[in-house]
């Protein structure tokens, strides 16, 4: 597995790395939720860079956003779930920050990324009632102490 920093010829793939990752395991989602987010996904696909960790055939099969020392987006093809790409994601993470402390925000409802983010270190600090765009999702706001 090689991590490398996104190119725009990722998105259609990127997309559907989200898409599949996200009807796997955000059941809790209103279809008409899951259409308006989508659109929202393609446009922050289209504008932001990511870590993007390619499989043995060189294609993405997960990617991370980040906004300094904070995950914004980590998301892996489900057909790789459980083969480390998230693991080696997160530690790739540490290597480009430097306060100490990395964070996620995670849905509550999304009981495989809570275990996911706790078995790697994250701890909670905080929930929000409402997700980022006030729908009724609540969040967990995780933090990790970043060793090095």
């Amino acid at each position: 597995m090689r991590i490398r920093p996104s190119q725009p010829a990722d998105a259609d793939r990127l997309f559907q790395v989200w898409h599949d990752a996200v009807k796997a395991t955000h059941h809790f989602l209103s279809a008409e939720d899951f259409a308006a987010i989508a659109g929202d996904v393609r446009t922050y696909l289209a504008s932001a860079s990511f870590w993007v960790a390619d499989d043995e055939a060189g294609q993405p099969a997960a990617f991370m956003g980040m906004t300094g020392a904070h995950i914004d987006a980590l998301f892996v093809d489900p057909a790789r779930h459980g083969h480390g790409i998230g693991r080696a994601l997160t530690d790739h993470a540490r290597h480009h920050e430097e306060d100490g402390v990395l964070t996620v925000d995670v849905n509550e409802q999304n009981d495989g990324a809570v275990a996911f983010y706790e078995r790697i270190g994250f701890v909670r600090f905080d929930r929000s009632a409402l997700d980022d765009a006030g729908r009724p999702y609540p969040l967990l706001h995780l933090r990790r102490s970043i060793s090095r």
